[in-house]
Order: structure tokens, then sequence, then C-alpha cells
């Protein structure tokens, strides 16, 4: 099972139908939605800020999400997916959003709506991501907008399919009676 614990007793809150992989870790002050994910090795720290994720929300293998002490919480949107290795640190995450693997989203950073952060791209701190943008690079810039194939055939392909993947690990989704 997971390792989910309080912090100064403030403990993690999980909606309907999440799957936490075993050896994923939660702790402190964590809010997240319905059908959310949790992969092997992602670490979800509210130890030192709060972080608030919405519904439809992949983290997969290797994530690291923090905060900055008193500064900077994360805000994470609806049907968002965080690949492999990606650090997401006291930023904000607006709906429809697919962050690379290793990508890194600094403080203060905001990634509006229907966006993608390309594989290994650095979002410096304070950047604000324009929604309908694809941004690369490092630090990363705006190389394109993003054309509604892209967001149906990448953004939201994936969310759906790692919302099917949780599902074949049905005897590790946590009901919330149990929590």
């Amino acid at each position: 099972m997971a390792l989910i614990r309080s912090i100064k007793g403030v403990s993690p809150t999980f909606g309907k139908n999440c799957f936490f992989a075993e050896n994923a870790t939660i702790v402190g002050d964590v809010e997240m939605g319905n059908n959310c994910s949790v992969w092997f090795n992602a670490v979800v720290r509210g130890d030192v800020h709060y972080i608030k994720i919405g519904n439809n929300v992949n983290i997969q293998d290797g994530v690291v999400i923090h905060c900055t002490y008193q500064k900077s919480p994360v805000n994470i949107g609806n049907n968002v997916s965080i690949a492999h290795n990606a650090i997401v640190h006291g930023c904000t995450i607006h709906d429809n959003v697919l962050i690379g693997m290793g990508a890194i989203i600094m403080d203060n950073a905001v990634i509006e709506s229907n966006s993608i952060i390309a594989a290994g791209a650095v979002i410096a701190k304070d950047t604000h991501v324009e929604s309908g943008s694809v941004y690369a690079g490092v630090p990363a810039k705006k190389i394109k907008s993003i054309d509604k194939q892209l967001l149906e055939g990448e953004v939201n392909r994936i969310a759906r399919s790692y919302t099917l993947y949780a599902s074949w690990h049905d005897d590790s989704i946590i009901p919330l009676d149990e929590i």
C-alpha cells in the first residue's frame, strides 16, 4: 500500500476511485479529486504548503510535486497528465494540460488550460504559459499553438488512458471509506 502520512495533524484527502501504487508517497496537506492516480515512486509532498489536485489527474512514475514554505503552493486543475520524472514545484496548472517526461515547472509559474509542456522543458519561475500553447526547451519558450487534433490526440487521450491503466489495478484502488 502507498505511504500516506499526516504532517502536523494534517492528512491527505482523496476523492473516489483513486489509484495509488504501492510505493507512491502522499504526505500532509494534499487534496485530490476523483479518478486520480499516483504511480510508482511518485511523491506528492504537502508538508510545507498545500497541494490541491482536481479530477482525472495522473501523476506518473517518479514525479515529484512539492511547494515552497509559506510562499508557493501547488494547484492542479482537472484532466492533467504529469509524465514520468517531471518536477512540479510551487506552481499552478490549469485544466487539460500535459506535462511531458522530465519537465520541470518552477515556483509561481502558471500553465493555462489546453497546453502542453514538452518533455525535458524547464518552465522558469514566474513564467506564464498562455492557453493553447506548446512550450519546449531550456528555458522553455512557446514553439507553437495547440490545435484541436493535438489537444484530443495527446492531452485528452493520455488522461483517458491513465484512467484505464489504473482500472487494471482494481485491487489497489482505495475506497474512500478505507482512508
